[in-house]
Parts: C-alpha cells; structure tokens; sequence
C-alpha cells in the first residue's frame, strides 16, 4: 500500500468515526464509547440498512450494559454479542458478583 493509499485509508475510517459520534449516548463515557463503537465498527458491514443499523446499535447498548453495568439478558442475547464482540479487550472492566455466587462464597467458608 502506497503512502497516499494508506492516507486516504486513515482518512476514511476518520470519516465513518465522525459520522459514528452521532450514536453516541448523551452520557456515555469516553471509555465505554471507545469500546462500543468498536463494537458497531467491527460488526456494521453485516447491518446494513436502517432497521439493521437500529438492531446493531441495540446489540452494541446490549453489549456495553453487560460489560461496564452488569446487566443480564436472555443467555440467546448474551451468547450473540458475545460473540460479536470476540477479539475487543476491555481492560479494566467491573467484575460483577450476582447475589447467588455471594451465597455460595459465604456456604464455602
């Protein structure tokens, strides 16, 4: 690849980048915006089109909730962004603990 190939690259992933901001949710953090439009990024080619774009970003909301909220859905739900999100590292994400795996910590000891 050329300088001005690789230029013009950059230059067009800056622009889907921008175009991408306006999904970004009034109070989302940096951090979890950084690592949801990774999310969108990596999975849009395969949602194309308006009702598909909706059900992306649904997914990626999905997707963030449960990583940085600790949000529990349907185990179909989870297991497919999930996967969608395979290969995108969170450091520094919340561990969460249900009330269940608290129980079964204090029965142990």
């Amino acid at each position: 690849m050329s300088g001005s190939d690789e230029d013009d690259s950059i230059t067009k992933k800056d622009d889907v980048v921008q175009r991408l901001e306006k999904f970004r949710g009034h109070s989302e953090s940096d951090k979890h915006w950084v690592h949801r439009r990774e999310f969108i990024l990596r999975n849009k080619r395969q949602y194309k089109g308006k009702v598909m774009r909706d059900r992306l970003l649904s997914l990626s909301m999905v997707w963030a909730n449960n990583v940085f909220l600790g949000c529990r859905y349907n185990a179909d739900i989870i297991d497919k962004v999930k996967e969608m999100a395979e290969g995108i590292e969170v450091e520094d994400a919340p561990v969460f603990k249900t009330r269940d795996d608290i129980m079964k910590e204090k029965q142990v000891r």
